[in-house]
């Protein structure tokens, strides 16, 4: 309440009295509420910092100075949601100062937060630095690079692990002839003694590789990831395991190949789980920067260790991954390398490491060919088509149209097409309504001739199945198959099949009946609404004892009467 009584009452202020009235004698009775709690102050930080209130409320960017003094104050509050709030207020108050007044109004500000004694203003300004220094005169710039370099040397670890977080948003605006002053800050931070501010330096290595060249990449930044690479702290290892794909790819092909290959084997094999998950999933990207004979002789030892890890997120996060080595490898290599940890995650107890394998099949497809992926990979797909986990089955369902379109239709008849069938009588109703989309979208790749000669006879055996279930299956198999079918066949082909289950015994399906009516409706011929919808409608549904059904077969009625 307290929180829309102080919203609602600024906004209803600004509008009776106006933008100046409002500068004069509002704002600075805001300062009676910065003692006020938390959820207030948070409130008020992320209000002052909105365009409407800079716009609307105070009159415009020029004015947007008298702002500053309030948000100065919450950017010194010790709660963190208020001062991340203030930051982020000040941050876009600062766009709109006009460039005459913005040293003195902002970036004086953020030194003064600096200077500040208490950690919690100096940690707010590490998150304005980045803001200030592309607009400020060199002289200026000199200046904030100054209070940085101090943030980063401060006693408390709290605006240190800010100062860490905030060095590759300034690295952005850097220039080269100021830049070794920020490295100095980055080996500063790299080398700090609390792990929690380390492992954001690695985030950095990323930032300051880009401003650096090779041989510089080489003396400055390979150390630290060296460094961090073995660190005491599991979190700091788990970092650069996170991070290793960026890391190689901002360091080059040469100093990966030279130098991180036995980092990426460390962190593989690491002692902590999490470590080992996080690197898992780095394996393909890291392997594009080596040689073929590095990933198979350091790489793929440890890849096929982790395929047996005791951790089942280690081996899903592997299984996320792995294929992505199939086109490094080629067909042959793949064959003699990789097909056998494939098969063996396949079939993995963990059905997150089934599930991840699934997703990336459509990597080794182009690979493997039709011929390989028939000999070896079908079977397994065939046997997950009936795991004991629907979220399996469901996943290898999504994956069947896009093997269709892979396989052509002749393959696809002979080897998959039961399959598919075999879907709409799952016990489980995600997976039957996900096999009637499956078979639209495979009739959308096959064409309409196809789905007539294979579907349609699916359809009239699920027609007469004597599970109303199944039946009402077929009438969701109708709907979306009348997305892909032309108007005349709808009318031939699939209506009459609505007309039949709209006498079903079963109330449920004589309801479905109804909606799936009003769901052709607005794609059939007017005069065949006429002669043989509306009546149906009248006389037979709209008799009916249920109430469902007349209520959906009224809702059906009228949409055939607006189609007239």
């Amino acid at each position: 309440m307290r929180l829309s009584f102080v919203r609602s009452t600024l906004a209803r202020t600004a509008e009776a009295i106006g933008p100046e009235r409002f500068r004069e004698e509002v704002i600075p009775d805001l300062k009676d509420l910065l003692d006020d709690e938390d959820d207030v102050l948070l409130a008020l930080a992320e209000e002052l910092g909105k365009d409407e209130f800079i716009d609307v409320y105070i009159g415009g960017g020029v004015h947007s100075h008298v702002l500053l003094s309030h948000l100065e104050s919450l950017a010194k509050v010790e709660e963190t949601l208020v001062r991340d709030k203030a930051v982020a207020s000040l941050s876009n108050v600062a766009k709109r100062i006009p460039d005459a007044n913005f040293e003195k109004n902002f970036v004086e500000l953020v030194n003064r937060l600096v200077e500040s004694d208490w950690f919690s203003p100096k940690s707010a300004a590490c998150g304005l630095i980045h803001v200030a220094y592309p607009r400020a005169t060199p002289v200026y710039q000199q200046k904030l690079l100054v209070a940085f370099k101090r943030c980063c040397e401060d006693q408390t670890p709290m605006v240190r692990r800010n100062a860490a977080s905030a060095l590759k948003k300034i690295a952005a605006h850097v220039d080269k002839a100021s830049f070794p002053v920020l490295v100095e800050d980055f080996k500063t931070l790299s080398a700090d003694d609390q792990d929690s501010v380390r492992l954001l330096a690695v985030e950095n290595c990323v930032s300051v590789a880009e401003k650096l060249s090779e041989e510089e990449k080489n003396n400055i930044v390979k150390p630290v990831v060296l460094a961090c690479g073995s660190d005491r702290s599991w979190r700091v290892r788990y970092m650069v395991a996170n991070c290793f794909t960026q890391l190689v790819d901002s360091l080059g092909k040469q100093i990966t190949q030279n130098d991180l290959v036995p980092v990426f084997v460390r962190l593989l094999k690491d002692s902590e789980a999490e470590v080992r998950t996080a690197a898992s999933s780095k394996v393909s990207g890291v392997s594009k920067l080596l040689n073929r004979d590095t990933v198979i002789k350091d790489i793929l030892p440890c890849v096929k260790t982790l395929a047996t890890d005791e951790s089942a997120p280690v081996r899903a996060s592997l299984a996320s991954d792995v294929m992505g080595l199939a086109p490094l490898f080629g067909k042959e290599g793949t064959n003699e390398y990789l097909l056998e940890l494939f098969l063996q995650l396949l079939k993995d107890d963990t059905p997150d490491v089934r599930l991840n394998i699934i997703g990336k099949l459509s990597q080794v497809t182009p690979v493997l060919g039709l011929d390989q992926l028939s000999q070896h990979l079908l079977p397994a797909i065939i046997e997950l088509a009936e795991d004991r986990q629907w979220r399996v089955r469901s996943a290898i369902l999504d994956y069947i149209p896009l093997l269709a379109e892979q396989l052509g239709v002749d393959f696809f008849n002979d080897k998959l097409s039961g399959l598919c069938m075999s879907w709409l009588n799952d016990c489980v109703f995600s997976i039957r309504e996900a096999a009637t989309n499956n078979l639209r979208r495979i009739a959308s790749v096959f064409g309409v001739s196809w789905a007539k000669a294979h579907i349609l006879p699916k359809v009239m055996e699920q027609l007469r199945h004597r599970n109303y279930l199944y039946r009402t299956t077929t009438l969701t198999m109708i709907s979306t198959l009348a997305e892909v079918f032309p108007q005349s066949d709808v009318q031939t082909d699939l209506l009459p099949l609505v007309f039949i289950l709209a006498a079903d015994p079963i109330a449920n399906i004589r309801i479905n009946a109804a909606k799936t009516f009003n769901l052709l409706i607005p794609n059939l011929e007017t005069a065949y609404i006429q002669s043989e919808v509306i009546p149906f409608l009248a006389d037979k549904l709209l008799t009916d004892r249920d109430r469902d059904v007349l209520f959906f077969a009224n809702v059906a009625l009228q949409t055939a009467r607006k189609k007239q």
